[in-house]
């Protein structure tokens, strides 16, 4: 396989603030691997994963780890048929060879597992949906995202995106304030994010108000490693309750029995399309709900988590739509259905390259 690396500074449409930081652009890491199929075409896979302060990531660093496992990765050859997972020669396989290398840098192990993912489709000639024996049709809809502002902005941006579910993301002096003004706009489904902001007192009222205005559950109430706060906000909360920050990896699902009914997936905090199927078998023996949600990336990324998508109680992939201008076509989201696109693989095509790519 030739592997290349793109750079992006992704502009957003609005200022996005959440309770520990506020941006209004985001950097992105595009990983592009090629190959040839059985006909003797060259086929490209895409993947994507953001750069992150509050986790240290940067496009920097993630291209230096690349470079790490460029050998690894050229010398791989994903098969053009369809094998059973873990045999030599499909994305299970590479990501179980990448990651022992790569275990401090889940977002770069992300991005290549995704693009290892949407290529071996390609070669195979498969969206990833049919591989995985998934129906598009079972995928749930997408919340809409409404970032931190004064209540009169997150008003008017949920007024400007007219939306059956949004999540409003909270952590301010006003959160109650900001969830009834909104109601007062509209009868969509309401989910909150907290963003590790509420302590246990304060989570447990939050919900008893929260559930008379018609929301749904409540995300990351509490810091990531108060366990001990989460088993009593869970004894006493109104509303469901949604692990984030403190659903990681893998190990972490076992942790979140008994503290939250469910757990939120990013594919770049876990490194990518291959654990989170097996976090969702996991999350599944315990009966939890199960959601997967983005870090602002482009379609690339989304196009991904869509593919996942049907076997998800909820799901959190607007971040394309938070964007002033995408730099990929893949799957389309609109308020009554996912549209995947007619490519294999996650369907993705990168319509523009930065300046900043590096070949």
């Amino acid at each position: 396989m030739n592997i290349s690396l793109h750079a992006f500074t992704l502009k957003l449409q609005e200022p996005f603030r959440i309770s520990y930081e506020s941006r209004d652009e985001q950097e992105a890491l595009v990983i592009q691997l090629s190959d040839i199929d059985k006909h003797g075409n060259q086929v490209t896979g895409l993947g994507e994963s953001t750069a992150n302060n509050y986790y240290g990531v940067s496009i920097e660093r993630m291209q230096r780890e690349v470079e790490s496992v460029r050998e690894i990765i050229e010398k791989y050859c994903l098969s053009d048929q369809l094998l059973e997972t873990n045999e030599i020669g499909t994305p299970e396989h590479l990501w179980q060879q990448l990651a022992p290398h790569l275990q401090q840098s889940p977002f770069t192990l992300c991005a290549l597992d995704i693009a290892a993912h949407d290529l071996y489709g390609k070669k195979i000639g498969q969206p990833l949906y049919q591989l995985w024996g998934l129906n598009p049709l079972n995928a749930p809809t997408t919340n809409y995202t409404i970032g931190i502002d004064t209540i009169e902005v997150m008003v008017r941006k949920m007024q400007a995106k007219s939306w059956p579910i949004y999540k409003i993301k909270l952590g301010t002096s006003e959160d109650l304030a900001i969830v009834r003004e909104l109601r007062k706009h509209t009868d969509a489904i309401f989910r909150v994010d907290a963003n590790c902001a509420w302590g246990v007192g304060e989570t447990i009222e939050n919900s008893r108000e929260l559930k008379k205005l018609g929301v749904e559950f409540i995300e990351q109430p509490l810091k990531a490693n108060n366990w001990a706060g989460m088993e009593e906000v869970y004894q006493h909360s109104a509303l469901p309750l949604m692990a984030d920050e403190s659903c990681i990896v893998e190990s972490d699902v076992a942790k979140c029995e008994g503290r939250f009914h469910g757990i939120n997936i990013k594919l770049t905090k876990c490194g990518g399309v291959t654990p989170a199927r097996r976090m969702i078998q996991k999350a599944r023996q315990r009966n939890m709900r199960v959601m997967i949600g983005c870090m602002t990336e482009s379609t690339i990324g989304i196009s991904a988590i869509a593919h996942l998508s049907p076997l998800l109680d909820y799901v959190d992939m607007d971040g394309a739509m938070l964007l002033a201008e995408d730099i990929a076509t893949g799957v389309t989201i609109t308020p009554e259905e996912v549209q995947f696109p007619e490519e294999n693989g996650t369907g993705v095509q990168l319509s523009s390259l930065s300046d900043l790519s590096l070949t």
